[in-house]
């Protein structure tokens, strides 16, 4: 592995504040009004590096994997905005306004948000890009989560529950993938404490892709594709893909999701499935499951709230450090199609310096095959992380 001077110098930067790290966490990233209403600056920052062995064929990368920059805007009990954007991926991420039911009809019925938003069906994904106990989502989960769509949705969370409902429609924010999507998700929260929870979900979306004309006129069916990275996020190679899937008239995705915390040990659990209706040929389903443990060395809790966890907290001034292991597979191969399947055994430390300094590092082991031929890449990776 070929050591890199701006990961080095990112490391190497976090040494000073080992002395006066709780004293660091307080950023003026935010302005607040005589109203109540407050802006804030908001960013995610990574970089990284992966390096490939196994006789993989893989090169070796080192890359800024994330570069996100953003702003909120929100009147606390009343409203709150959104604008984010990837400017590492060139991509939109949320750009939303979400009301409070109870600033508008005089009761909390719920909380109502229009824009651009995360569709629900997959609990990794639907966790925040900062708070990732993993470098990389698990296999399944890069292979079924649909994205995020243009739409209307609706929570309403209570201590015991969560219901979420949301309606999708036209293109995203990129220009790609028209069509509609309805979702569903309910979460049931017997035990919901600091330190103590138990989280256990279900979801469901039936998406209705579009065909459509390109710049030159030409006619695009409806399709599905279903792949996953090697998680690993520096390559572009997926071992398993199912290929285009078309015309797809139909897909419907669902999810099972399960997290405990207790203490400093932390499961964390999904079964997630994809089927796709083809017009004039039979239906593909594409499943897959990751089961993942976490134990936090330095004796905090993963956070959790709003229905998915959040990164640790460090209540001591060298910070917070948590183990983690997962197993993860997906199975590409149905029907007529010769997707591949494939398994990964991770392993990783993440080091919380501050509430806004992460580093990471990550062990895989993967096992793919596809159409008679087997992959075992196996797969170190670092990351420096910068948020607020």
């Amino acid at each position: 592995m070929r050591p890199t001077p701006t990961l080095l110098a990112l490391c190497l930067a976090a040494t000073p504040l080992l002395a006066s790290a709780a004293d660091f966490d307080n950023w003026p990233t935010k302005v607040a009004f005589s109203d109540g209403t407050e802006l804030a600056a908001t960013a995610n920052i990574a970089y990284d590096l992966n390096d490939f062995s196994g006789g993989s064929g893989i090169d070796d990368a080192d890359a800024v994997r994330r570069k996100e920059f953003g702003a909120t805007l929100k009147k606390k009990g009343v409203y709150d905005a959104m604008v984010y954007y990837d400017f590492q991926a060139d991509t939109w991420l949320d750009v939303y306004v979400r009301l409070e039911s109870k600033a508008l009809f005089g009761r909390d019925i719920g909380k109502f948000r229009f824009g651009y938003m995360k569709t629900p069906v997959g609990l990794d994904a639907v966790t925040s890009s900062r708070a990732g106990s993993f470098m990389e989502f698990a296999l399944p989960v890069q292979a079924i989560y649909e994205g995020r769509r243009t739409g209307v949705d609706w929570v309403l969370e209570r201590p015991r529950y969560l219901l979420q409902a949301g309606a999708y429609g036209g293109k995203d924010l990129q220009g790609d993938n028209p069509g509609t999507t309805q979702a569903v998700r309910a979460v049931w929260t017997p035990v919901k404490a600091d330190g103590d929870v138990l989280h256990l979900g279900l979801a469901l979306s039936q998406e209705n892709p579009r065909g459509y004309r390109d710049g030159r006129d030409v006619h695009r069916a409806a399709s599905a594709r279903l792949r996953a990275r090697p998680e690993a996020g520096l390559t572009d190679l997926r071992l398993v893909d199912s290929g285009a899937l078309a015309p797809a008239d139909k897909i419907v995705r669902s999810g099972v999701e399960a997290v405990w915390i207790k203490g400093p040990f932390s499961l964390q659990g999904e079964a997630l499935q994809a089927t796709v209706s083809r017009e004039g040929r039979p239906d593909f389903t594409g499943a897959g499951q990751y089961a993942m443990a976490s134990w936090v060395l330095t004796g905090e809790s993963r956070g959790y709230s709003g229905g998915a966890v959040a990164n640790v907290k460090p209540a001591h001034d060298y910070g917070a450090v948590e183990l983690v292991a997962r197993y993860s597979r997906l199975d590409l191969d149905d029907a007529d199609v010769l997707g591949g399947r494939q398994h990964d055994w991770s392993i990783g430390a993440n080091w919380y310096l501050t509430s806004h300094f992460k580093f990471q590092a990550n062990y895989v082991k993967a096992d793919a095959s596809r159409r008679g031929v087997r992959s075992q890449p196996e797969i170190f990776e670092l990351r420096a992380q910068m948020h607020f």
